[in-house]
């Protein structure tokens, strides 16, 4: 893995985490959870390069977020596309989900990530807040996504560092 600039990236970022997903990934001190994403942002905010990722309070990497400074969103090659499907169907509660799909565990200095990816970032968290039913201006969104009012936490992270194969 190499650091690069986010400038010197040649790729439609926003098509590549709606159509291969991505694995959020943060850390306890005693272990690391990947869960897969798909919604979420990459772009400037507050004058920083930033991620935005959306995480559901049932999830147990809601925890781990919460608790901890960094994480990291890797983007996996397109033949891992079954274990993105595992990340995101199975709780890291139940198993280890990165043992159980043969996934390399690297640390930064700041947050976990897989040797598996072809692109990560390193985030540091800015800000994050729950979203609430209150704050939707077209009901049908609300609706069609939140029937259970589980409403996402939203996270902003700085992209302190971005690692490439």
């Amino acid at each position: 893995m190499k650091k690069v600039a986010l400038k010197d990236l040649n790729m439609n970022l926003p098509q590549l985490l709606e159509q291969r997903w991505a694995l959020l990934t943060a850390a306890d001190g005693e272990g690391c959870n990947p869960m897969t994403v798909s919604w979420g942002g990459i772009g400037r905010l507050w004058n920083l390069p930033v991620v935005t990722v959306y995480v559901r309070p049932q999830r147990y990497t809601k925890g781990l977020m919460d608790a901890e400074q960094y994480f990291s969103l890797a983007f996996l090659p397109e033949e891992l596309h079954d274990v993105m499907a595992l990340c995101g169907s199975k709780s890291g509660r139940d198993m280890d989900k990165g043992k159980e799909c043969g996934l390399t565990v690297m640390t930064d200095e700041k947050a976990p990530y897989f040797a598996q990816g072809e692109l990560t970032f390193i985030c540091r968290k800015l800000y994050e807040q729950d979203m609430t039913g209150q704050c939707f201006v077209d009901p049908a969104v609300e609706e069609k996504n939140y029937p259970g009012k589980d409403y996402h936490r939203m996270y902003v992270g700085e992209i302190v560092a971005i690692l490439e194969k």
